[in-house]
This record gives structure tokens, sequence and C-alpha cells, in this order.
């Protein structure tokens, strides 16, 4: 089996919230660990030049920290010096390269061994259970359940969403990150919409772009609601300077970020249920509608943290555990958009899960479905 080339594109701005990781790699059928072996001829025109530089230019389909992590991995040898065919030096002599920055010479010729990084081993199908609410020829629309992570990255090489579609669908070798213009966080459920090809994925990244892709979210977070049952919130996020892992509200001309606007709605406040005789919690809680305008990374829990509002059991963001759910209870339940083909309106909404539900009782919420 050949390691396959991967898939490359673009990075336009709506693809802003997926993770910035290096994919190098994406096969196209059995995902295991073969290695194909190519023989690169160093051109006249790279002589004296760095070799992770030539071997990157001769190789445009990888990466150029594939590349050098090859050649730190002693997957790269000379067969050859200038002006000495491989005939003439025998495998004995094959010299193995493990720096980097090591010269190239006009007419060498180096073997290398392509062999999967972990992120070209995170593009392995696996068959998981996925619930599909639509699906045409050209999108799928999902409902994601808590505790997935979206696409594979550090500490998730696997088990995945993306692993998952490549399994109900090969077809997605062919498309960048396997038709993800959008992600929600591993322990927010909820409603999300992929493309099933090239093209369709193209025209959604557009309107995620233009900000024609309607998402709203349920939240239960901390504190009852005071003040007016609508509430703008428009801050800019980046990563917070305090500690990189997280986001935060940041102020442009200190820190870089970007422009995020969340509206807010009030549907209920509730006390925590407790069994009779016992006594009363004093921590209330509200139900929220949340709109987004803008899709930065963890949008809704930063800025329900920067009003005082964090999401129940959202430590990161200032949340609380809790007994009556275990991840934070934010919940993708209404998305809305025109297909990208045929230009039909598509609307969609998906129902809160159990442990939202049972939430929603402990805590004696009142609860009506949005319209």
């Amino acid at each position: 089996m050949k390691f396959n080339a991967p898939l490359l594109s673009s990075k336009p701005e709506a693809l802003e919230q997926l993770p910035e990781k290096d994919l190098d790699s994406l096969e196209t059928e059995d995902l295991g660990p073969e290695i194909e072996v190519r023989e690169i001829l160093i051109p006249e025109t790279m002589h004296l030049q760095r070799l992770d530089v030539v071997l990157t230019a001769l190789l445009p389909e990888f990466s150029r920290n594939y590349v050098q992590q090859l050649i730190s991995d002693s997957c790269v040898e000379r067969l050859s010096t200038g002006g000495i065919s491989t005939h003439q030096l025998s495998p004995p002599n094959a010299q193995t390269v493990t720096k980097i920055a090591s010269k190239a010479h006009a007419f060498e010729r180096f073997r290398l061994s392509l062999k999967p990084s972990p992120q070209a081993l995170a593009y392995k199908p696996e068959q998981m259970q996925i619930e599909v609410l639509f699906e045409d020829a050209h999108i799928r629309v999902i409902n994601k359940p808590a505790n997935l992570v979206v696409h594979p990255a550090p500490g998730n090489w696997g088990g995945t969403l993306l692993n998952g579609l490549l399994y109900l669908d090969p077809q997605l070798t062919q498309v960048p990150r396997a038709g993800i213009v959008h992600r929600l966080d591993k322990d927010t459920s909820g409603l999300m919409v992929l493309a099933k090809t090239r093209a369709c994925m193209d025209a959604l990244v557009i309107q995620i772009a233009s900000r024609d892709v309607h998402r709203e979210y349920l939240a239960i977070a901390h504190r009852a609601w005071t003040g007016p049952e609508v509430k703008v919130v428009e801050a800019s996020i980046g990563r917070d300077p305090r500690n990189r892992l997280k986001m935060a509200v940041v102020d442009l001309l200190r820190t870089p970020g970007k422009t995020a606007k969340t509206t807010f709605t009030f549907i209920s406040n509730g006390l925590e249920e407790t069994p009779p005789g016992t006594p009363t919690s004093e921590e209330e809680v509200c139900l929220l509608h949340c709109q987004l305008h803008t899709g930065r990374t963890h949008q809704i829990r930063v800025h329900l943290a920067s009003i005082g509002h964090p999401i129940l059991a959202d430590v990161v963001y200032g949340g609380r555990v809790h007994a009556s759910i275990k991840r934070q209870a934010l919940h993708a339940y209404k998305l809305g958009f025109d297909h990208p083909m045929t230009g039909e309106p598509m609307n969609f909404k998906a129902d809160l899960p159990a442990d939202m539900r049972s939430a929603l009782g402990a805590w004696s919420l009142g609860y009506n479905m949005p319209s």
C-alpha cells in the first residue's frame, strides 16, 4: 500500500474555529502503518541548499514539518554523492541523514521512507454511532453527543467525529477535514452540518464567513438571571495571556484577538431541588437561549463567564461541578442555513439530550423549547 499524499487546502477565515494542527497526511483506504519508499535526485539548481528545504520543494504534497520529522527520525538516506550513480554505491554505504540543516548537493540521490506521522494515523476510520438527522448527495446534518472530540489533535488522535465520518463514508477521504466546516467543543452536544464534497465544503465555508449560518444554543448557567431578559455581549476574544490553553475577553489594543458577539435571552431561573427535610440550596442557576453572531473558539462559554454566569459544570471557565450533570451544560439545539448547492432554506432542531433534561429537573427549571 502506498502512503498517499495529503489533501491540502487553504485556511479561510471561516475555519478559524477548527484546531490549527499540521495535517500531514490523509490516507484513502487501509490506514495501517505501511511505508512508501521514494528516491529523490537533487537538481543542479538546488546545490548547497538546506536538505529539508530541498525535499519540501521536491515533495510539495508534504509539509516542511513532516519532512523535518522524517530527517530527525532517520528516515532519509543518502544513496549517492554528486556525480556517482546509485548503482556505483552499494547499499551498505548508504548514509543516514539526521541533521535537518544538512546541505544538499547537486546530483545527489536520497531515499526517503515515508512513514505515517501521528497526524496521518489519526485519519483512520473508526466505527461509532453517529445520529444523522438529514443527508443528501451534498451535506449531512448530525446531532453530536457530548464527550466526542470533533477533530484529531494531540491527546485525541483517535476516537473523534472525523474518524467516525471516515468509517461512515469512505469517500470523505477526498474532502479536506472529512467535510468538517465548523466544530463543537468536546463536551458540547448538538447540531453540526458537514460537507460531503469539496464544492459543497467551499460553499459552506463562504456562508460561515459571511455569517449566514445561524446557530442557536441552550445553556444552564450559574446564578439567577437579573436585569433585561435580552443581553447582547460584544467583547473581543483571544488567547488568555495568563493561560494559553484558555480563551478570554481581551482588549485588542493590548492582546491579539477577534471581535465576537453573542445574544443571550433569559428563559427561566431555578433552585436546586432537594428532598423534604433537607436544607434548601442557596445556589441558583438560569436557563438561557444563546445566539451566535460570530464563531470564535469557546465564544458562549467565555462571554457567559465574562458577565458572571459561567456555564454549569464548565470548570475551565469558572463553572462548578454538580451531581446533576457531568459536562458543561451547553447544547447546540438549532441550526439554519441555505443549502449550499440548491439554495433551499434548511432549518434543524435537536431536543435536549437526557443529561441536560435531568439537570433541568434537578434545578426545578421550567422549560419550553424556544421556537
